[in-house]
């Protein structure tokens, strides 16, 4: 049983690699034996979580490579040299993404005001940068028959964000477009799953619900009230779904969203 989880003669790339989310993805699929392209803009600033990591794998194992998901050239760039340094990529973990996690600090905007271009910027990188990711990459694992594509959606791909949770924080709006472009991101998993499964390739979306992450405790209090597991996840609570849909423990799964969601959205 053991063997379906190994990833060890596996090659990952995971967009996002510096943010909140991409160490957690990133330290799963090493631990299971994967070599990692991870994958993060030129000013991106490295995290401690992932520099910890880079002090436990040596660079044939894990090397950061900078580009934008938002640029055809800067991808097909990159792409180039993951396949020079690592080989044909089988997993993909499309995870960049641009989020307004709740915050005292954060701008006081109402609906009527939230500017057209934050509306762009968040489906740019969230749904057509994901979707170009996707063509490049997922180009590679076409002609070799085989791969494993997760799409990260959120809990608000499914349903709408309760402002009562940030109404603490004034003026804070959760943005509409967060979830709206996740909501895309799993209608497009559905796409590409049924386009690419003649060819070997599966494609899924793991969508997270409150990942704890410094959030404040009214915040906390409030979400777990709601979840009836009574918390909020942990990364530890994110390995073994993510390792589930790359491996072939999930060979016969595609075109799926898998919450992990504390079961928020089974009430």
């Amino acid at each position: 049983m053991k063997n379906l989880f190994n990833l060890e003669t596996e090659i990952a790339v995971v967009t996002g690699a510096l943010g909140k989310l991409g160490p957690v993805w990133i330290e799963a699929l090493l631990n299971a034996g994967a070599s990692v392209c991870a994958l993060d803009l030129a000013g991106a600033r490295v995290s401690e979580d992932f520099s910890r990591l880079q002090g436990r794998f040596e660079e044939t194992r894990l090397k950061l490579y900078r580009t934008d998901v938002r640029s055809r050239q800067s991808l097909e760039d990159v792409c180039r040299s993951c396949l020079a340094d690592f080989g044909v990529p089988t997993i993909l973990v499309n995870n960049a993404g641009i989020d307004s996690p709740p915050s005292k600090a954060a701008k006081a905007e109402g609906l009527e005001e939230i500017p057209f271009e934050l509306n762009r910027e968040i489906f740019e990188v969230n749904t057509l940068g994901l979707f170009q990711v996707a063509q490049v990459f997922g180009a590679r694992m076409v002609a070799a028959g085989r791969g494993s594509i997760i799409n990260i959606g959120s809990l608000y791909a499914g349903v709408s964000p309760d402002q009562s949770f940030y109404d603490h924080i004034p003026g804070f709006l959760k943005p509409p477009a967060y979830g709206a472009s996740k909501a895309a991101v799993i209608n497009l998993t559905r796409y590409l799953a049924t386009h690419w499964a003649p060819h070997g390739v599966r494609v899924n979306a793991l969508s997270p619900g409150g990942v704890l992450g410094g959030q404040d405790e009214d915040f906390k209090r409030k979400f777990c009230n709601r979840v009836p597991l009574g918390r909020m996840a942990t990364s530890e609570d994110l390995y073994g779904p993510l390792l589930f849909l790359a491996s072939q423990a999930s060979a016969y799964v595609t075109g799926t969203e898998l919450l992990v969601d504390g079961g928020f959205t089974a009430w």
